[in-house]
Parts: structure tokens; C-alpha cells; sequence
């Protein structure tokens, strides 16, 4: 049976997508609470209140849980697939970070931000050939 048609390859796949997700889902959640808090201002008086506020704000709760969780799934993805392989697969995570920061945030998705995402995905699929 080739590696590819192996369940545990499928599986390993998974969990490595799952974790790079787990993690741009977490960036995402983060940003969303960034910018309902606005600016922080790094007076000493201000940090204390946008501190309070950031830890009153559920989307800041969602980014700190999916990134908890995110290392979960990564130490059993690590567990099972080479860091040399698995390490290089977190920058998929650039790649849906910039399409949705683009679709929920309205961040400018410019061709040269385009041309460096084609790169990273020629990148990962020879890291992922190999």
C-alpha cells in the first residue's frame, strides 16, 4: 500500500491542516478583538484598562482557546509526522489568514501579496513532495 492511500497518512494530513487552522483561526478571532478595542495606547495608566477590556472581550477569549487547543492538536500532529514536514505546513496558515483578513476585514489583498502566496504554496507543496 502506497503512503498516500495509507489511513494513518490521511490522518496525519488532518491533524497538521487542523492544527495550521486551529492557529490562523485563533489570529483571526484576535484581530476581530484588536479592533472592537481600537488602538492601545502604551501610557502606564492605559495599558491597565485596555488590559481589563482585552481580557473582558470574548473574541480575545476565542483566539487564546484556539490557540491552546492548537497545541494540543500540534504535539499529537508531531507526534506522528517529521517537524522538517509538519513545520514548513504552518505557513498554509499565511495563506488563510490573507484571504479571510481580506473577506471579513477588508485588508488589501494586492498583487504582491498575491504573487508571495503563490510562493509559499509552490514552497509548501515541494516541502510536501519531499
Amino acid at each position: 500500500m502506497t503512503a498516500s492511500l495509507q489511513p494513518a497518512f490521511w490522518t496525519n494530513i488532518a491533524l497538521v491542516l487542523l492544527g495550521v487552522m486551529l492557529n490562523a483561526g485563533g489570529q483571526l478571532a484576535l484581530k476581530q478583538g484588536a479592533r472592537i478595542l481600537g488602538p492601545i495606547a502604551l501610557a502606564p495608566g492605559e495599558i491597565w484598562a485596555a488590559g481589563l477590556s482585552a481580557a473582558l472581550n470574548p473574541y480575545i477569549w476565542l483566539g487564546l482557546f484556539c490557540y491552546v487547543i492548537s497545541v494540543g492538536v500540534w504535539i499529537v500532529a508531531l507526534s506522528r509526522v517529521d517537524v522538517s514536514i509538519a513545520y514548513p505546513m504552518l505557513s498554509i496558515g499565511y495563506i488563510v489568514a490573507a484571504v479571510a483578513a481580506a473577506t471579513w476585514f477588508g485588508e488589501d489583498l494586492n498583487p504582491t501579496r498575491i504573487a508571495g502566496i503563490a510562493v509559499i504554496i509552490l514552497g509548501v507543496v515541494l516541502i510536501s513532495r519531499s
